[in-house]
């Protein structure tokens, strides 16, 4: 086959090859893939306005990554206020372990956590401030209730019902 019987193929298709008229080559163009119509007889269209359309794709990509952002930050407001209370519940574990008492302690019991002004010492005392017949000791300082967990830390407790 000689060089002039080949079909050109400027575009490189499969199935596309260059064709002549007269003196000049007509690159070969695949109507299938334009999404605009290649001939006179076409349906009409209008041009889309590019600048409008990325606008608007600007503001809602902003707009969703936005509401993600703030869905991120709440997740972390949430882990940091857990971390805050483990690091209190650690600290009064700390507290407690390094306190004085002269009694078993059970699982889930509340005790009070109180300073010794008198002997200069930290306390765990099973009588609360207002559990005193005579009034309490004027050398306690009341700390906070603490409640022992079941995981060997020691919990503050907010209220004498034993809340949180």
């Amino acid at each position: 086959m000689s060089e002039s019987d080949e079909k050109m193929n400027s575009a490189k298709g499969r199935e596309s090859f260059d064709s002549t008229m007269g003196n000049s080559v007509v690159h070969f163009f695949n109507r299938n893939v334009s999404p605009y119509p290649t001939e006179s007889g076409g349906p009409k269209f209008d041009l889309i306005p590019i600048a409008k359309q990325k606008d608007i794709m600007v503001n809602a990509a902003r707009m969703h990554g936005q509401q993600e952002y703030n869905r991120i930050m709440e997740l972390v407001e949430v882990l940091q206020r857990q971390a805050a209370e483990l690091k209190r519940r650690l600290d009064i574990t700390d507290m407690v372990h390094q306190a004085e008492y002269q009694f078993q302690t059970y699982h889930g019991q509340i005790y009070w956590l109180v300073f010794d002004h008198k002997k200069q010492v930290s306390r765990l005392v099973v009588i609360g401030p207002k559990d005193w017949f005579t009034g309490k000791p004027e050398e306690y300082e009341y700390i906070c209730q603490v409640k022992w967990l079941g995981d060997y830390t020691w919990v503050e407790v907010k209220d004498e019902e034993g809340q949180q």
